[in-house]
């Protein structure tokens, strides 16, 4: 069976998650978006803890371990990765390196959308039924244009990322489907009738 590692990067409410459920319907790869980990370990540290980074890290991790060493067709990660951070890329070259080391073909979508048609996206149903920490929606957007202020999300035009396997998809105008038809296609990701 092949497997495959997916890796969703882009700033908050871009539909990582939401591309990442669609790709997850139509190639039989499990969805393990980012808040997952997150909205547990928020309900039992608080942020500055030392404890919040020690256990959402080590949920993610075995999470990642389980998947590359298991009998599974590989995984859907989501995360926000901020551009100038090295640490960040290191961070997704570990999750790499994790599945290229146990067979999988490895692959980064990068997506990109309008700061406004984020901003709506930011207040969807789906986001917010998954996302309990974004349901304060004016705390939600606040976090939302400091972080963008603070730190870079998308990668600039013509700049070349580390990875091998890799696409960069403005989302403005596509719907999640059509998002996720497109990288099944690029990448030659197999449908959910093969990984059955």
């Amino acid at each position: 069976m092949e497997k495959n590692l997916v890796i969703i990067i882009g700033p908050h409410a871009v539909g990582k998650m939401t591309v990442g459920q669609e790709l997850a319907k139509i190639t039989g790869l499990r969805l393990f978006h980012n808040h997952m980990s997150i909205e547990l370990t928020r309900k039992l540290f608080e942020r500055g803890e030392k404890e919040w980074g020690i256990f959402n890290d080590s949920l993610r991790q075995t999470v990642f371990r389980l998947f590359a060493e298991g009998d599974f067709p590989g995984l859907i990660f989501t995360f926000m990765c901020a551009f100038e951070l090295q640490s960040d890329f290191e961070y997704m070259q570990n999750v790499i390196d994790l599945f290229s080391a146990n067979g999988a073909r490895c692959h980064v979508v990068e997506l990109c959308a309008d700061f406004d048609v984020r901003l709506w996206r930011n207040r969807t149903e789906n986001r917010l039924a998954n996302k309990e920490s974004k349901r304060d929606l004016a705390l939600s957007e606040a976090e939302m244009r400091k972080t963008s202020e603070a730190h870079r999300l998308n990668s600039l035009e013509g700049e070349v990322l580390p990875f091998e396997s890799y696409i960069k998809i403005d989302n403005t105008h596509l719907s999640p489907e059509e998002v996720a038809r497109q990288i099944k296609e690029h990448f030659g990701i197999p449908g959910v009738e093969t990984c059955l």
